[in-house]
C-alpha cells in the first residue's frame, strides 16, 4: 500500500505509533510556553503565538476548501473548537501550575474517553483498555503522592489542566463518531478556534498591561517560527489524522507518553523532584500507553 493511499485509507497500527510520539514530542511543549512567558508574552497569549504562525498557511487552505467547510458544519466546527479549548486550557495551565501536575491532571482524560466511547459511540472497554487504564491510574496515584492527601486540584492551572483534559476527551470522542472530516479541516478548525478563544480569553481574563508588545514578539520569531511550522503543525496533522481511527480511551492512553517526557525534562530542567517515586508512576503510565499496542500480540504469540 503506497503512502497516499495510506494516509486516505487509514492505518491503525501508524495511528497508534503517530499518537504516541506525537504525545512525546508534546511532553516538551511546556519549555518553549515558559520561555514565550518569560519573553514577555504572557498567560494565554504565549499560547496564541503558538498558533497565529502555522494559521497564517492554513487560511489560505480553508478559502480554497471553503465547500468542505460548509459541507463540515456543526460537527467540524465542535471538534475545531474542543481542540482549540482544549489546547488553550492545557498550554495555560504550565504558566500556573507545576509542568508534572497540569500532565497529570490533564491525563485523566482516558478515563473521560472511555465513558464517553461506552455511552456515545456504544465501545467496548476492552480487557487491554482496562489494563492501560489501570496502569495510568496507579502511575499517577504513585506521582501525585496519594498518601499525603486526595490530589483534588489546588489551583487555577490545575482546574485548566483538568478542563483540558475533558475537552481533549470531547474531541477526541468527535473526530471518532465523525470519520469523514478530513484531516486539513480538522487541523484549520483547530487553529482558528484555538486563536478566537486566546483572543476572547486575553481580552476577558487578563489585564490590559500584559498584552505583549511587538519587540516582544521580535524577538523570539528567530526561533517560534521554524518551531511552529516544522514542529507544531505537522504534529497537530499527524494526531488528527490518527485520531478518528482509535477508540478516545486508546488514543488517550497512547498519549500518556507525553507524561513521561514532560516530567522527565521537567526533572532535568527545574527544580521539580524526580526520584524513586516519580521514576516508578512514569513507567507505569508509559506502559498504560503501550499495553494496548503490546498486550493483544503477547496473547496472539501465546
Amino acid at each position: 500500500m503506497s503512502l497516499s493511499q495510506t494516509l486516505r485509507g487509514g492505518h491503525q497500527g501508524l495511528a497508534r505509533v503517530v499518537c504516541f510520539f506525537g504525545g512525546a514530542i508534546w511532553g516538551l511543549y511546556w519549555i518553549p510556553l515558559r520561555e514565550l512567558d518569560a519573553a514577555g508574552i504572557l498567560g494565554v497569549w504565549a499560547t496564541g503565538a503558538f498558533h497565529l504562525i502555522p494559521l497564517a498557511l492554513l487560511i489560505p487552505i480553508v478559502l480554497f476548501r471553503r465547500q468542505y467547510w460548509r459541507n463540515g458544519g456543526l460537527p467540524l466546527q465542535a471538534t475545531g473548537a474542543a481542540m482549540g479549548l482544549a489546547i488553550l486550557l492545557y498550554s495555560t495551565a504550565f504558566l500556573y501550575t507545576d509542568v508534572v501536575r497540569a500532565l497529570l491532571l490533564f491525563y485523566l482524560n482516558p478515563i473521560w474517553g472511555a465513558l464517553l466511547a461506552r455511552f456515545w459511540l456504544k465501545e467496548e472497554i476492552t480487557f487491554e483498555r482496562m489494563i492501560g487504564i489501570a496502569f495510568g491510574l496507579v502511575g499517577m496515584v504513585i506521582l501525585l503522592k496519594i498518601d499525603h492527601g486526595i490530589p483534588w486540584p489546588q489551583g487555577a492551572g490545575d482546574w485548566l489542566a483538568l478542563g483540558s483534559g475533558l475537552a481533549w476527551a470531547v474531541s477526541a470522542t468527535l473526530t471518532r463518531r465523525y470519520p469523514m472530516l478530513r484531516t486539513v479541516d480538522i487541523v484549520s478548525g483547530w487553529f482558528i478556534w484555538a486563536a478566537i478563544f486566546t483572543i476572547v480569553a486575553g481580552t476577558l481574563f487578563t489585564d490590559p498591561v500584559a498584552l505583549p508588545t511587538l519587540s516582544a514578539f521580535g524577538d523570539v520569531l528567530i526561533w517560534l517560527v521554524p518551531l511552529s511550522l516544522l514542529i507544531v503543525l505537522p504534529t497537530y496533522l499527524g494526531i488528527t489524522w490518527g485520531l478518528p481511527q482509535l477508540n478516545p480511551g486508546t488514543s488517550g492512553l497512547l498519549f500518556m507518553t507525553e507524561l513521561s517526557v514532560g516530567a522527565l525534562s521537567a526533572a532535568l530542567l527545574t527544580q521539580e523532584v524526580f526520584g524513586v517515586r516519580e521514576g516508578l508512576g512514569i513507567i507505569l503510565i508509559s506502559l498504560a500507553g503501550l499495553a494496548e499496542i503490546l498486550l493483544p500480540r503477547i496473547r496472539a504469540l501465546g
